[in-house]
């Protein structure tokens, strides 16, 4: 089935993520500057939550450019993933209310996680839908996913014992994904004087 559906269904949920998100925001008691840097903590949050969003929406923009179709399992694994990318909000205002007390963090981290490893499902069940020798099983880094489902899971076990490494650990498994995967985008490039080649010759 074709991409179209699930690209435009993917952006609207992404963005109506990170709209809900800036809205839990609270504003300052007062009109003092001091007021602003006692919501410091929730400003930290909030960017690692946006972060990772925005990390997410690019990611998956790039995977589903080098794809050339999806399957039923693919939807469902997508919609999974926008599941728990849903929770990001809820699990941020905890965070930032109580940013040193287990639960709150454990339970961000362990969203961080299930978002990672179905995102991990999702990526190989594309492949298997275009076949080990298609370009997107050439494209696909699965060393960043192996990274980030490692950090993550560290941080929620740490997090039992030291609240705050868990979301330490998920700061640090967003790290890979800050550097453009350049195989992905070279195939694009190609992919894309292909069709200025191909539209010439007609």
């Amino acid at each position: 089935m074709p991409k179209s559906r699930i690209e435009a269904f993917t952006d609207a949920i992404i963005a109506i993520v990170m709209t809900i998100l800036v809205l839990e925001l609270t504003s300052p008691a007062d009109g003092s500057f001091a007021a602003l840097w006692d919501l410091r903590h929730q400003f930290v949050i909030y960017l690692i939550s946006f972060l990772t969003l925005a990390i997410y929406w690019n990611n998956h923009h790039h995977l589903l450019q080098i794809s050339h179709r999806v399957n039923g399992s693919v939807l469902w694994w997508n919609v999974l993933l926008l599941l728990f990318l849903s929770l990001i909000p809820f699990t941020t205002a905890w965070v930032s209310d109580h940013l040193f007390t287990t639960a709150p963090e454990v339970t961000y981290g362990a969203v961080m996680l299930a978002a990672d490893l179905v995102w991990w499902g999702m990526v190989h069940e594309l492949v298997r839908e275009h076949g080990s020798q298609s370009k997107i099983a050439q494209a696909v880094e699965t060393r960043k996913s192996y990274i980030s489902v490692g950090l993550v899971a560290l941080g929620v076990v740490l997090g039992f014992f030291i609240p705050l490494s868990t979301l330490t650990c998920c700061v640090a498994s967003l790290v890979p994904w800050l550097i453009p995967d350049r195989r992905i985008e070279q195939m694009m490039r190609e992919s894309a004087a292909g069709d200025k080649g191909g539209h010439k010759r007609d």
